[in-house]
C-alpha cells in the first residue's frame, strides 16, 4: 500500500497557498512533514482527508484515485477537537460509530486504548476536567479507535510529559512495525528524527526537500567536520582556523564549544588533522560534522 500526494494546488480567494505539493508515503516507512506556521501542511493534510479539494492535482493510493471515506483514518488535528462537555466513554462511542463500528465493538476498542493511554479511569468524566496532557490522550484514543491503517498525526506530543511521551513512542513505533502509513507532522524535530525515514520539507506552499533522511543527512554533512580543542577557547579556535588554516578549511558556524568546518576542494581530513597537530592543537572533538534534522530545516528554509 502507497499513498502519493500527486502535483496538488490549492488556492483561497485568489490567493495560491499550495504549489505542485508532491511525496509519497510507504508502509513501515513513516514520513514527517515539516514547515513553518501558514507553509502549506495542515491545507496539505486537509486535502488527503477530503476536506478540501485541490485545484489541481490528485492524491493516490497503489496508483488509484484515493477515496478517504472507503478506508479507516486515524486524524489527529493539532487543534482539539473533541467536545469538551461530554463525558469521554460517550463521545468515543459517538465517534466510533459514525465511522462505522458497532456500539458494542467501539466500546471495547475505546476501553482498550484509554486502558492502554493509562486513562481509563477518566471514561466517565467530563472532557473539560481533565489536565491538558489527558486532554491530548483521549484525542489520541479517538485517533486510534477505529484500528486505521492510514494515520496521520499533527503534533501528537503536544502537552504530554516525558512520561507519557514515552508511552506514545512505543506505540507509533508498533505502527510502524505493523507497515501502517504514516504522516507524522511536529515542530518537535527530534521526535520526526526519532520515527521518520522519509521528510518533505513545505515551506510558502512548495516542497523545497524531500526525501530518504539519512540519505540528507550524508548530503549536508558532506565535507564536513566538527573540531574543539581542549587548551583553546573556541574564539581562539575560530581565529587560528581563519588566519592559518584558511587553505584547508572554511569555516561554517561557531557552536557554544567547537567550530563546524567544510574542507577545501582537494583537502581531506588527513590534511586538517596534519596541520592540528602541527600547530599543538589539543583536540577535544575531532569528527564527521552529522547535522540533524533543525539545522537543515533552518539552513533549507533560509535558502528558500
Amino acid at each position: 500500500m502507497e499513498l502519493e500526494v500527486r502535483e496538488i494546488y490549492k488556492s483561497f480567494s485568489g490567493k495560491q497557498v499550495l504549489h505542485g505539493v508532491s511525496f509519497k508515503v510507504e508502509p513501515g516507512k513513516a514520513l514527517g512533514l515539516l514547515g513553518r506556521n501558514g507553509a502549506g501542511k495542515t491545507t496539505t493534510i486537509r486535502i488527503i482527508m477530503d476536506l478540501f479539494k485541490p485545484n489541481k492535482g490528485e492524491i493516490l493510493l497503489n496508483g488509484k484515485k484515493f477515496m478517504p471515506r472507503e478506508h479507516q483514518i486515524g486524524y489527529l488535528p493539532e487543534e482539539r477537537g473533541l467536545y469538551p462537555k461530554k463525558k469521554v466513554m460517550e463521545q468515543l462511542l459517538y465517534l466510533g460509530q459514525l465511522r462505522g463500528l458497532k456500539k458494542e465493538e467501539a466500546r471495547d476498542n475505546a476501553n482498550y486504548w484509554l486502558e492502554r493511554l493509562e486513562v481509563i479511569e477518566y471514561k466517565d468524566k467530563k472532557l473539560e476536567t481533565l489536565s491538558k496532557g489527558n486532554q491530548q490522550k483521549v484525542q489520541l484514543a479517538q485517533t486510534f479507535l477505529c484500528n486505521p491503517n492510514i494515520i496521520i498525526l499533527d503534533e501528537p506530543f503536544s502537552g504530554l510529559d516525558p512520561v507519557n511521551s514515552q508511552l506514545l513512542k512505543e506505540i507509533i513505533t508498533e505502527f510502524i512495525n505493523t507497515e501502517k502509513l504514516i504522516i507524522f507532522s511536529s515542530h518537535q524535530m527530534n521526535y520526526v528524527e526519532e520515527f521518520c525515514d522519509e521528510i518533505a520539507l513545505i515551506d510558502e506552499g512548495n516542497i523545497i526537500l524531500t526525501g530518504n533522511l539519512k540519505d540528507i543527512k550524508l548530503e549536508y554533512g558532506k565535507n564536513r567536520l566538527t573540531i574543539g580543542s581542549m587548551n583553546l577557547d573556541v574564539d581562539q579556535l575560530e581565529r587560528l582556523i581563519k588566519d592559518e588554516l584558511g587553505k584547508i578549511v572554511s569555516l561554517v558556524e561557531k557552536r557554544r564549544n567547537y567550530l563546524i568546518v567544510e574542507l577545501m576542494a582537494g583537502m581531506t581530513k588527513n590534511n586538517l588533522l596534519q596541520a592540528i597537530v602541527d600547530k599543538e592543537i589539543d583536540l577535544e572533538r575531532f569528527s564527521v560534522y552529522e547535522p540533524d534534522l533543525a539545522d537543515i530545516f533552518v539552513q533549507k528554509v533560509g535558502e528558500n
